[in-house]
């Protein structure tokens, strides 16, 4: 038990820090960005290009290396969010909200694509693989690296926490979520707020990516495409639009895939982590943090 618990609780970790990205956007502009996933790719294969730029100087560095690449990937990534904002989103900020998830699926299948002919679309195997001592905590096999990413993955979720709730710029984003026209019209720049959100969103996406592929060890340019359906999954079951919500569904999502696992079998996970979703649509919409608002019209 204790084993299923802890693993469930590390594959959360990096579902919360992607699920924050769709809950962020989602709650100020009302969309549901469907090339997010491919933002934590997108940070991954930068992970990947920086580390073999410097070739064996960057390998034998470890793990500062590793935080040093993780933080120029949250930057590019961060940087490339907001371009996509700009250019594809911004333009259609007063169109049918059809028209905008159809640019979300395009630029999706963009990156996917366009980094499939830049790096090719075999696997790569990641240049710095975190290894460590094996501890048993209460019966669970805990490694070194899992300790090391959950703590990183913690650092980051607090700190954005702190940033929307005590800094000037996260209560322009919870004015935004809460009326875009009166915000505008008491002075905030709606735009350079959108641009941050999606900054800082995609930042932690890529953060995820550089984590997952010193972790696991491979990379390829389709490995955003399942984990962003389940940190969207995760963003609906904590509430999405909700940042603390988002933190917890991401959690909550991890422990229902591995007691999933353990009840019908690994191969029936995706299965059981979707049909959940299915079951929070269906009975609590609004997920666990979540609450029901009246839209404006």
């Amino acid at each position: 038990m204790s084993q299923i618990i802890w693993d469930g609780l590390f594959v959360g970790s990096f579902y919360a820090l992607i699920a924050l990205g769709y809950s962020m956007v989602y709650g100020i502009i009302k969309l549901l960005n469907f090339a997010h996933g491919d933002l934590y790719m997108l940070g991954a294969f930068i992970g990947f290009a920086v580390i073999a730029s410097f070739g064996g100087l960057a390998t034998s560095l470890g793990l500062f290396a590793l935080i040093v690449v993780m933080m120029l990937s949250m930057v590019i990534t961060g940087t490339v969010g907001v371009v996509i904002e700009r250019l594809a989103y911004r333009p259609l900020r007063g169109a049918p909200r059809l028209a905008v998830l159809i640019t979300a699926v395009g630029a999706s299948f963009t990156l996917e694509y366009g980094i499939a002919a830049i790096a090719g679309p075999n696997p790569r195997g990641f240049p710095i693989r975190l290894t460590g001592d094996v501890f048993v905590v209460l019966g669970a096999r805990v490694t070194l690296p899992q300790i090391v990413l959950m703590i990183i993955a913690g650092l980051l979720m607090i700190a954005l926490d702190t940033y929307i709730r005590r800094t000037s710029t996260g209560r322009a984003m919870r004015a935004i979520s809460l009326d875009m026209k009166g915000a505008l019209l008491m002075g905030v720049n709606v735009n350079a707020v959108i641009s941050r959100t999606f900054f800082i969103g995609s930042a932690l996406a890529g953060a995820a990516g550089v984590m997952a592929g010193a972790y696991y060890g491979k990379i390829d340019f389709l490995m955003g495409f399942i984990i962003g359906l389940k940190a969207f999954t995760a963003a609906v079951i904590g509430g999405i639009g909700n940042i603390r919500g988002a933190m917890l569904g991401g959690l909550v999502l991890g422990l229902i895939e591995a007691f999933g696992s353990e009840l019908v079998g690994g191969q029936w996970r995706d299965a059981f982590a979707f049909a959940v979703l299915i079951l929070f649509l269906t009975l609590r919409p609004t997920g666990i943090l979540g609450e029901r608002v009246t839209e404006r019209v």
